[in-house]
């Protein structure tokens, strides 16, 4: 049963610890098959609150399920020898990096010299290319999965919570017919998720400052991969009352979203570290998640798992999965 607060009976809050718990079995179980626990190194290199805030959420969540973890903080003009020197210690089973550090490009530069069997982040190109090329395995034989940032795959493991993902369709096909709007398309999280969701089947309206993109597999699923199309002179108003799932993510505490466009009964995520949705949300929501972070948090060390047995299966010892049988990231491109 999912945990929620007092709210119309029109609407079940859901709470992301909830959500965690379940990911959080498969983790400790996953763990409890390696010869000794893994060791995380997080890099922190600005004074940004919320960066703070997540390095202490991995450190006691690690504690918690028996990772090992280290927090280095340095200077971000030599974070890029630190990070080098992490690549080459073979007792570093994964990185992360608190960002943003420079916020321009540099950042970006820094995510291509993590070592793409160390990025717990999914933040690497070779992670990046096959999300969007909906490839879901690093080599023939479908021994390594890839891996998929943290925060959109929160996004979509609560989503598989809710029961929104059709168990009984195909995998890879399990949002078919679902229309889901998603706020913001930074590069970190609102692209990558509206790519996943599109692969998955749904049909997503992705929204930013710029306007509205529309990304699908097509009529009927014809496509592998998703493909974006320019809605030209579409708003939210256009798209959120089509849309029965409904996430959003955009930062700052003066955004709020205009929960009169929502449809009855929709499904609403807000990511945000901010609240995207006012206390109204309630009165139309049918389902309403709050925040993601515990989420994300288990999810983070679902991907140091997968790394560690990628790591086992290039040498030939491979470990139980991660995940469950049934969940959605098994399956190939339909």
């Amino acid at each position: 049963m999912a945990a929620t607060t007092d709210t119309p009976a029109s609407c079940k809050v859901v709470l992301a610890g909830s959500v965690a718990k379940s990911l959080q079995a498969e983790v400790v179980e996953g763990l409890s098959k390696l010869e000794k626990p893994p060791l995380l190194v997080g890099f922190l290199a600005n004074a940004d609150p919320a960066a703070r805030m997540y390095a202490d959420w991995t450190d006691r969540t690690c504690k918690e399920n028996g990772c090992r973890f280290e927090l280095r903080e340095v200077d971000r003009e030599e974070l890029e020898e630190h990070l080098l020197a992490a690549n080459r210690d073979d007792a570093v089973d994964g990185i992360i990096v608190y960002y943003p550090i420079f916020n321009n490009r540099q950042d970006q530069y820094l995510q291509q010299i993590t070592d793409v069997s160390k990025d717990v982040e999914g933040l690497s190109h070779r992670y990046i290319f096959n999300m969007y090329q909906n490839i879901r395995f690093l080599d023939e034989q479908k021994m390594q999965k890839s891996v998929l940032p943290c925060t959109p795959l929160a996004v979509i493991k609560i989503l598989e919570y809710l029961r929104v993902y059709n168990t009984i369709l195909p995998y890879g096909n399990r949002l078919f017919g679902h229309s889901i709007t998603v706020v913001n398309r930074s590069e970190v999280v609102g692209r990558p998720l509206a790519a996943l969701l599109a692969n998955d089947g749904a049909c997503v309206y992705s929204v930013d400052v710029t306007g509205v993109q529309q990304f699908t597999r097509g009529t009927g699923l014809k496509k592998n991969r998703h493909e974006v199309i320019e809605k030209e002179g579409w708003a939210l108003e256009d798209c959120v009352p089509l849309s029965d799932v409904v996430v959003s993510g955009v930062p700052g505490d003066k955004y709020k979203f205009p929960t009169h466009l929502l449809r009855e009964g929709a499904v609403c995520i807000n990511f945000s570290s901010e609240k995207n949705f006012g206390p109204e949300v309630k009165e139309k929501a049918s389902i309403y998640v709050p925040a993601i972070g515990k989420v994300t948090i288990v999810v983070l060390l679902r991907n140091l798992l997968r790394i560690v047995q990628n790591r086992r299966a290039m040498s030939s010892e491979p470990t139980a999965p991660v995940e469950k049988p049934g969940s959605i990231e098994q399956a190939a491109p339909a």
